[in-house]
């Protein structure tokens, strides 16, 4: 079979380049290595362990030393390692490092174990962490045992304790080496967990005598009670009342208070697992339903990133002005006006509450016996303009009570920083699955949202009135609470401007199609296929979901962990995947029904297996917000908008309209509508986040969605012609036989082609079987071995 000849031009490396490169790269190679090192490291250890029993017999051999009788068979060596052992044993622990030396071992080791794949390791970390405890330990040993091996074969610090600590003792005196010696190992203690600092604070504090004298104060009932509260922690609030009470003529009484969430001390929990009844399905038996691993250990889906650090607060700004004021000649003014504008209309009020917010106050009156409520909900635009405020609703009747509301902005607003949200004690002590926190609301409560439970959510609100502001908050929210392995983003932004700045975590929260070079999409006809290759990921869980008898994705998370189910199987943990679409009119107007259907099943059915969607518009209007999206989306998020008919699309009421902008949003889910401040979250802070956790270790590539092959975009291998080979064939058979890694997108970027021709390329070498079929979004397998095995495969094409 006649095969076309290779572009010079494309092929300039030559073949001794790729031997070299293969034969390091090769994972036989690696394993041989690391093998070899663990072997090393075990050597080493059996020396080191003998060298406290022989190292006194050996050590008038070893101080003169003779290459001949060292290297004779009666060398009279006692080591059970040999003399190699002994020389190597001497010349660590009692010439370098002493005792100190163990931790060598250690990262010989650990280095091992990461070449042959059996456990992942961030070897600068053990580097450094191994590096500074040898050191350490050799100075510390050197100068606290320096009075007792006088007599001894050995030096506990070693050659480079002894000296070390004799110099520092010189400089700085014993007091100063103990002082050096304790910071530096409260330091390292801080490097490898921060929650030392929080001891620490303890510890200086003395809190925990405080704390002993205050239990040996308390009856035992007291204690009793205390244990009931912690059970069910409940953010408290701190009530503040003005001691000016007002009373009309008729003796009505008008009360004013405030009440505002208690933040919590900044600390980072750990999330806690909602509980859930047990739910029981009799099934016939099949392979997974009595299967249980072989270790007895919980599977950890945060191993691969056991170091990962939530981001800290920090990292966002702090604000002067949010702290909660109230302006009494202010509220007087507006309930005299208040009070003077229903009685003009011939309605008398027996009493009134104000409950002043970030940026509305809200007015709670109770209006006398026989008074239609219905007359009052009229009066909606006479009450602003004796107000002089734009931004006035009613709500007739205030649900749960028996009082009618007037919200009035308030002169002077107050911003609700994200700092505040996030480091309020709700949200630290929030037990969601994917916590969302939006704002205050006019109580000044911290509002919360589990999005588990929403499951989907529909955002809009006109330019400029807080849209972009409310998608930050959301993420910010879930990435300083959920670990990489526990989260994934699919983010849409077709201004290619909004989501930008989340690029740099791509390896750690984002997914994306394996061909594709961006992770955040821009281009409306990848957000198509992204949104089917999202239909795919949802039909292939569910099958998993199936196979484990589970209905929900906790449960089947919770069953892999406990190792109840099979991987071999295909069974894996799954993440929870968010979706995010920004600007979701410009969509619908360039590709219509190709968007909104594939929307409108994952809305309908992805709720059980973890993927959840946010869609956001700044044209509320019944063609782009169809009744079909509506219906899926029972969650709504409504900013200002310009007209009364886009709120009644968006809330299916007037609401909307009467917003004063700048963050000020309506959330509704169910039956009547929350009236929040958004937090506050800028560009700066998102970048601070998004640097803070692109500084840490990630994974080696993003999530990869499945594959998703258009009914006219399959392949038929029986219709790849392997009578014209493509120019470019044996380079990306090389190539891939030397990475071990199958994907279109490498050979894609590698060769700077078209995904078109890297296709027919990949069409052609599962044809050739030098990789197997396609996997959905792992890489295809390779079937070679090495060069050589490629080379017969090509010669007999």
């Amino acid at each position: 079979m006649n095969r076309k000849k290779i572009d010079p031009e494309a092929a300039r490396k030559p073949k001794s380049t790729y031997k070299f490169i293969a034969f390091f790269t090769n994972e036989t190679v690696h394993f041989v290595l690391g093998l070899a090192l663990v072997i090393f490291s075990v050597f080493l250890l059996l020396a080191f362990s003998s060298f406290f029993f022989t190292g006194s017999a050996d050590q008038s051999i070893l101080d003169k030393p003779d290459s001949k009788e060292l290297s004779s068979v009666n060398n009279g060596i006692r080591n059970y390692a040999g003399s190699l052992g002994a020389q190597l044993a001497s010349y660590w622990i009692d010439g370098c490092f002493g005792l100190g030396s163990f931790f060598l071992l250690v990262f010989i080791a650990v280095t091992g174990l990461k070449l042959m794949r059996v456990r992942r390791f961030c070897l600068w970390k053990w580097f450094a962490g191994c590096s500074l405890l040898l050191v350490w330990f050799s100075i510390f040993l050197g100068f606290v045992f320096a009075d007792y091996y006088k007599d001894s074969f050995f030096r506990l610090g070693g050659g480079h304790g002894d000296y070390v600590s004799r110099w520092l003792e010189s400089q700085v005196g014993v007091p100063g080496v103990w002082m050096i010696l304790l910071g530096t190992a409260i330091c390292f203690l801080i490097y490898i967990n921060t929650q030392t600092v929080v001891w620490l604070r303890k510890l200086f504090s003395l809190s925990f005598i405080r704390w002993r004298k205050k239990e040996a104060a308390e009856p035992s009932t007291g204690e009793a009670f205390a244990k009931e509260a912690a059970k069910e922690p409940v953010a408290p609030k701190l009530v503040v009342e003005p001691a000016i009470e007002f009373v009309s003529n008729t003796g009505m009484k008008i009360e004013f208070q405030q009440t505002e969430t208690e933040e919590a001390p900044v600390a980072e929990p750990e999330p806690e697992e909602e509980s859930e009844p047990e739910f029981k399905i009799e099934t016939t038996a099949d392979g997974d339903e009595n299967y249980q691993g072989p270790e007895k250990e919980p599977y950890n889906p945060k191993l691969d990133l056991e170091n990962y650090r939530f981001p800290v607060l920090d990292l966002m700004k702090r604000y002067d002005n949010n702290e909660p004021t109230i302006d009494m000649d202010e509220q007087n003014a507006n309930k005299d006006r208040i009070i003077n504008t229903l009685r003009s209309f011939g309605i008398e009020i027996s009493s009134i509450k104000a409950t002043v917010g970030p940026t509305v106050t809200l007015y709670e009156i109770t209006p006398e016996q026989g008074v239609r409520i219905s007359k009052i909900r009229g009066l909606e635009d006479d009450i602003a303009l004796s107000l002089s405020a734009l931004g006035i609703r009613i709500i007739a009747p205030i649900p749960g009570k028996g009082t009618i509301g007037i919200e009035v902005p308030n002169s002077n607003p107050r911003i609700v920083p994200m700092q505040s949200i996030i480091g309020s004690r709700k949200f630290q002590e929030s037990t969601f699955d994917l916590p969302i926190a939006f704002g205050k609301t006019i109580t000044n409560e911290v509002f919360m949202v589990d999005l588990c439970k929403m499951p989907h959510v529909l955002v809009a609100g006109a330019t400029g009135q807080g849209k972009s502001v409310g998608l930050n908050a959301i993420i910010t929210s879930l990435l300083y609470k959920k670990h990489p392995s526990e989260l994934k983003f699919v983010l849409v932004d077709p201004k290619k401007v909004e989501f930008s700045i989340y690029s740099i975590i791509e390896n750690h929260f984002l997914a994306k199609l394996p061909d594709m070079e961006e992770a955040i999409i821009t281009d409306v006809t990848k957000v198509v296929i992204t949104l089917n290759s999202l239909c795919v990921e949802m039909d292939s869980r569910y099958d998993l979901l199936k196979k484990a008898h589970v209905r929900n994705l906790k449960e089947y998370n919770d069953k892999f962990i406990n190792r109840k189910l099979n991987p071999e199987k295909g069974h894996k943990f799954m993440p929870y995947i968010v979706v995010i679409i920004d600007e979701f009119g410009d969509l619908i107007m360039t590709a219509g029904k190709e968007i909104e259907l594939p929307i409108a099943r994952i809305a309908q059915l992805a709720r059980a297996v973890g993927i959840h969607m946010v869609i956001a518009t700044q044209r509320p209007t019944t063609n782009i917000i169809t009744g079909t999206i509506k219906a899926n989306f029972p969650a709504r998020v409504a900013f200002r908008v310009s007209a009364m008919m886009d709120s009644r699309t968006i809330l299916d009421r007037p609401g909307a309209n009467q917003l004063i902008g700048r963050g000020d949003m309506l959330f509704l889910q169910g039956a009547d509508p929350v009236r929040v401040q958004c937090a506050f979250v800028d560009t700066p802070e998102v970048e601070e986040i998004t640097k803070f956790i692109a500084r840490q270790q990630s994974y080696p590539c993003p999530f990869y969605l499945p594959e998703f092959v258009g009914p006219d975009g399959g392949s038929d291998l029986a219709d790849v012609d392997m009578d014209r080979l493509d120019p470019l064939f044996e380079e990306a058979a090389r190539l891939i036989v030397i990475h071990q890694q199958g994907s279109t997108s490498m050979i894609q970027r590698k060769f700077s082609i078209g995904y078109n021709r890297a296709g027919r390329i990949m069409d052609q070498l599962e044809k050739a079987d030098i990789v197997g079929p396609s996997e959905g979004s792992k890489p295809r397998q390779v079937l070679c071995l090495d060069e050589a095995d490629l080379k017969m495969r090509l010669n007999n094409i």
